[in-house]
């Protein structure tokens, strides 16, 4: 039995019902393509993808969200929603199916002035401004739905509050190097801001945004409705949104966060997350009971295991008689005789025939590895080799690898071998 916080609800008598409102919505962008995992998302979107052998990426912010006193959720999807919108269903593993709030699918829909695709990420926000509204929130969340990390998102809430904010940006330090890949801000000694750089090319600091905001609803509702109308407008919350409140005055504020994050837009991210979960990571342990992750997992019976395991995880359902190294292997796969998996990520239903070898690898979910078919290299060897994945070999899903059929280390395939 899970116990969750309590919900944060404000009552109001009227004169012949009672009104409710949330103090707090939170708003989970998950409509994007993530064209950078290539063959993982070619049929889902990079939310619903599998991660760390009974989760799915989504789990994460959604957990989040319930673990902060937070069980009003808009979840937008766009990109290929089936498996995602299935997946999320009624929100009952987060403990979101909930009679006023919970989970709620958020699609692009036909407006009778308007029926469009979101445009960029503060256009799917504005498109669902009555959503937000029917709530009457004083705080807006704003949640990006490709990141693996545990946050207590009340905490931020507070110092919000306690700053007296109209957007407050949860941000983190990364190495310099990696900085002109994110939003940079640039800081007071007091943490307020005073400079967003998206993506800069010369960044002035090393402070990047996490995709995480908290705004102050009236102001987030402000400045959405005047950038529906500039036509030069990206529609894009770093390129446009925060900028504008920047120029105006806005009081802005950075949130700094020291645990654990990981992006895992690309797929050298996706395997190096997947891989913490093998090693002594601080903050990233995933049954702790104080801020649990929950899923949708499938019930299934205790791995039956005869092979060799070492340093792996190894999920329910799954039957490993063969060699199992420095991998992640989820649920229901079978890993047969002879066979070894060494430096991978297998996502679920996988069978691994006979005398295969798999190195260096993500597998997507329902696929069946031939006997003796060799599916990338050794992960020393495999590092050498330049190329969109670098090194690491990509199975979509549903694929079929014959008997004796080689996949070569860095490859992306997404048909039968």
């Amino acid at each position: 039995m899970y116990v969750f916080k309590k919900t944060k609800i404000k009552i109001f008598w009227g004169n012949s019902a009672m009104l409710r409102k949330k103090e707090c919505v939170a708003m989970l962008l998950a409509g994007g393509q993530g064209s950078r995992l290539y063959a993982l998302t070619s049929n889902i979107a990079k939310p619903a993808v599998s991660f760390g052998a009974k989760y799915r990426i989504i789990d994460f912010p959604l957990s989040n969200c319930i673990n902060s006193g937070i069980d009003t959720v808009g979840v937008l999807t766009q990109y290929q929603p089936l498996v995602l919108n299935e997946y999320v269903g009624n929100g009952q593993p987060w403990d979101l199916d909930r009679t006023f709030g919970g989970v709620h699918i958020l699609s692009p829909y036909e407006a009778k002035t308007d029926t469009s695709w979101y445009k960029g990420t503060a256009n799917a926000i504005y498109q669902n401004i009555r959503f937000m509204k029917m709530y009457d929130p004083e705080y807006v969340l704003i949640l990006s739905g490709d990141h693996i990390y545990k946050m207590d998102y009340d905490k931020m809430l507070q110092a919000h509050k306690a700053a007296n904010a109209d957007c407050t940006i949860a941000c983190m330090q990364v190495p310099f190097e990696e900085a002109s890949r994110f939003g940079i801000l640039n800081t007071n000694p007091d943490g307020t801001i005073y400079e967003f750089e998206e993506k800069p090319a010369k960044p002035k600091s090393n402070l990047a945004s996490m995709g995480i905001y908290i705004f102050t609803a009236s102001k987030l509702f402000k400045y959405l409705e005047e950038d529906d109308k500039d036509p030069n407008s990206e529609k894009d919350f770093g390129k446009n949104i925060l900028p504008n409140m920047l120029n105006k005055g806005e009081r802005m504020y950075s949130y700094r966060f020291e645990g654990y994050w990981k992006d895992v837009g690309t797929i050298s991210s996706l395997w190096e997350a997947n891989m913490d979960l093998l090693g002594v990571v601080p903050n990233f342990e995933l049954s702790d009971r104080e801020h649990e992750i929950h899923s949708r997992s499938p019930l299934a019976p205790p791995a039956f295991v005869e092979g060799e395991i070492v340093n792996s995880i190894v999920a329910t359902g799954c039957e490993a008689e063969g060699r199992i190294v420095n991998s992640v292997i989820g649920t229901d796969c079978v890993i047969e005789k002879g066979a070894e998996v060494c430096d991978s990520v297998l996502m679920g239903n996988i069978t691994v025939r006979a005398g295969a070898k798999i190195n260096y690898a993500i597998i997507d979910e329902d696929v069946t590895i031939g006997e003796k078919a060799i599916v990338g290299a050794p992960i020393t060897e495999a590092k050498k080799v330049t190329g969109k994945t670098n090194g690491i070999t990509v199975l979509g899903r549903g694929i079929n690898v014959k008997k004796n059929g080689k996949i070569s280390a860095g490859e992306i395939v997404d048909k039968d071998v």
